[in-house]
């Protein structure tokens, strides 16, 4: 109903794990390409987490940028590309696979189970407003959404009717002994030989 404000300041590239593994000696323009990267990640991610809330459109947004800014995704994979070569001593192939367990480690990041409905809300925003972008600034919304997208990776509940000051992300409940063949007659408790039925936590 209502979801975490996970809104944040805009990322660098360079706090830790904002684009993954670190990147070492990263000029400005990597670190833009990796953010560029970590965001096709997040929202590929997300095209495939997501389909169980169709109007969240994650899939059909997803394609729309790949296509809409190819040229700025493929800049950044040659960019990045570039840096792993670089840091590999212009070791092509060493620095080929580098790239490729820097992607594998990118990619498992966003996975996530527990805090799927944040994840997925956060994205779903992100990817709509990438639809409206010109061409060549998707480099922008992912320094200025990067963190809000990390923050999402972690579960945070229905916000509604949850006070500002304690934010269970859970509720946990006890429930009678259903094992207990004595403590029941005709599906009823029976609370003269158990108790009364055990209060919700």
């Amino acid at each position: 109903m209502k979801p975490a404000d996970l809104r944040s300041e805009r990322a660098t590239g360079i706090e830790p794990g904002m684009v993954g593994p670190a990147l070492p000696d990263a000029s400005p323009a990597e670190l833009r390409a990796a953010m560029v990267w970590n965001l096709r990640a997040a929202l590929n991610v997300a095209a495939l987490q997501c389909e169980f809330e169709p109007t969240l459109l994650t899939r059909d947004n997803y394609n729309a940028i790949l296509r809409d800014h190819s040229k700025e995704l493929s800049t950044s994979y040659a960019t990045l590309e570039r840096y792993f070569i670089r840091m590999e001593k212009n070791n092509k192939k060493a620095g080929q696979t580098s790239f490729d367990r820097f992607n594998t480690r990118v990619y498992s990041g966003f996975s996530t189970v527990s805090a799927q409905l944040s994840f997925c809300t956060v994205a779903g925003d992100i990817g709509h407003d990438a639809l409206f972008l010109k061409p060549g600034t998707l480099g922008e919304l992912a320094h200025d959404r990067m963190r809000e997208l990390r923050r999402s990776l972690s579960p945070w509940g229905e916000q509604q009717f949850l006070s500002k000051q304690a934010r269970p992300l859970y509720y946990s409940y006890r429930l009678p002994d259903f094992a207990n063949v004595k403590c029941w007659k005709k599906d009823e408790w029976v609370a003269k030989k158990c108790g009364p039925v055990p209060p919700l936590l």
